[in-house]
């Protein structure tokens, strides 16, 4: 039988840890006088007492190492435990949202989604403010650690490929986590500084800077209005699409540079295929726009770069309503969301790496056509791709589209026209932000949508931030069988 000790145990201590990060928002309202101070207090202590009796109860199951079933199970259920708990504050606080509501909206901070089912941000309490920044700031954090151990021990979508990336220390997964936890913790705070020391430097209050700094460098797109980015309008959107740049790229890449060594940032494929597209879309876009809107160069580069940079990564800020550019704009950033960043960064959906394999294994197969008796193979910065990781990579994209259109069909369903079923899908597997439509699109939120819909986001939001088949595993009876 699966001993679920071991998982218990570790979740009940993250559950502890989070817990006592809400002291934080719990003392910036104190301090500035908001007396909903409480309810983070109520929330931390009842959060810690519950970590804590679960972790004290199954510690006698720890023994430092997690067999494979337990550690897909882990991987899973900290992405769904910590929402739960996340949520507390929201259903007890001045908000009083409803328990679909407050999960939805924890579910999209900690996957860094940035999706959000409240309006009026501006007036809400600056302690509820920064406690969803935080949340989307962990989420970050958490899921390269998971891009970088977990998946690619597990061999998940093809991340197998990078499984000796940073560190060799096979079969090892909670000492692994460890070690890659501590190094790029700490490169991961210095560009959340540098994000916050730019965002002051150019008029952002503290306050909102150290909120977009937390969201912009997860890639998450919270923020502390309802205008999101239109209220910073200007030079902090160049510092914006710069930070959110560099929060896309493999972070092994930045303890390589620190490291000493230079060749492998310079040298990575998935960067430069990834940068080509960014300026692509990017000059695309702007001359639409002088051509079409005629509008001014400069306003129409900065509004193409900053936006197609938070969509691509899954950050999801808007600084315009890019709806108004015309069907044309809204296929491109459409197409934009469901590519994604690099692997091993906190940006979110398919990931650049994959198209990358894809496109050699169909060059392949037209160089086989060609010549049948030829010996060709696919390859990935300059090495040849194992069958299992083709494979790998192959199922995700089957899976992926096909959960797509189910996703899509389900929303549909539960009475949303199929603008919003299909963005609302897209953007919830691909942990994008906003959709399109005039419902949940750039201008808009997921406040008004039925709570049916909500939930099946919430599961589209979890499944797709795991890469989808770390959570669809778990639904098989073989998994259970030891």
């Amino acid at each position: 039988m699966l001993d679920i000790r071991p998982v218990a145990y570790v979740i009940g201590l993250l559950v502890m840890c989070l817990g006592g990060t809400m002291l934080v928002p719990f003392a910036v309202d104190l301090l500035v006088g908001n007396g909903e101070w409480e309810v983070f207090l109520q929330s931390s202590v009842l959060t810690v007492l519950v970590g804590g009796l679960v972790s004290m109860a199954c510690a006698s199951g720890d023994t430092g190492r997690l067999g494979l079933q337990q550690t897909f199970l882990l991987t899973t259920s900290v992405w769904v435990a910590l929402p739960i708990f996340g949520a507390i504050p929201f259903l007890i606080g001045p908000l009083e949202a409803s328990l679909v509501d407050a999960v939805f909206e924890a579910t999209s901070g900690l996957t860094t989604t940035g999706s959000t089912v409240f309006s009026g941000l501006q007036d809400l309490p600056e302690g509820i403010l920064l406690w969803r920044s935080m949340m989307q700031w962990f989420g970050g954090i958490g899921i390269i650690v998971v891009a970088m151990v977990f998946l690619p021990e597990l061999r998940i979508g093809g991340m197998q490929i990078f499984r000796t990336e940073a560190f060799d220390t096979m079969g090892k997964i909670l000492p692994r986590a460890a070690e890659i936890a501590s190094q790029i913790s700490w490169i991961y705070v210095v560009i959340t500084f540098a994000c916050f020391l730019t965002y002051r430097a150019l008029g952002m209050s503290g306050f909102d800077a150290i909120n977009h700094a937390l969201t912009t460098v997860s890639t998450g797109g919270f923020s502390t209005t309802d205008s999101s980015f239109g209220a910073f309008q200007g030079a902090p959107e160049y510092a914006a699409a710069l930070f959110i740049l560099l929060a896309s790229l493999p972070f092994v890449r930045y303890i390589q540079l620190i490291a000493g060594t230079a060749r492998p940032i310079l040298s990575d494929s998935q960067i430069h295929a990834y940068f080509l597209i960014v300026g692509v879309s990017t000059a695309v876009l702007a001359v639409f726009q002088v051509i079409v809107d005629e509008r001014g160069l400069e306003e129409s580069f900065r509004e193409a770069i900053f936006n197609v940079a938070s969509i691509i990564s899954g950050t999801g800020y808007a600084s315009v309503n890019y709806q108004l550019w015309g069907p044309f704009a809204m296929v491109v950033f459409f197409v934009l969301g469901l590519i994604g960043g690099c692997a091993g960064s906190t940006s979110c959906s398919v990931k650049v790496f994959r198209y990358q394999i894809l496109l050699s294994a169909i060059r392949v197969q037209i160089l086989r056509l060609r010549s049948p008796h030829g010996i060709f193979a696919p390859r990935f910065q300059g090495r040849r791709v194992s069958d299992d990781v083709l494979s790998s990579v192959m199922a995700f994209f089957g899976l992926f589209v096909v959960s797509l259109g189910i996703l899509s069909v389900a929303l549909g369903l539960t009475g949303l026209d199929s603008v919003t079923a299909l963005s609302g899908a897209a953007t919830a597997l691909g942990n994008v932000g906003p959709g399109l439509g005039p419902i949940i699109g750039p201008s808009g939120f997921f406040g008004p949508l039925n709570d049916t819909a909500k939930w099946l986001l919430i599961a589209g939001m979890l499944a797709g931030r795991l890469e989808l088949m770390a959570v669809y595993v778990l639904f098989t009876v073989a998994f259970w069988k030891v």
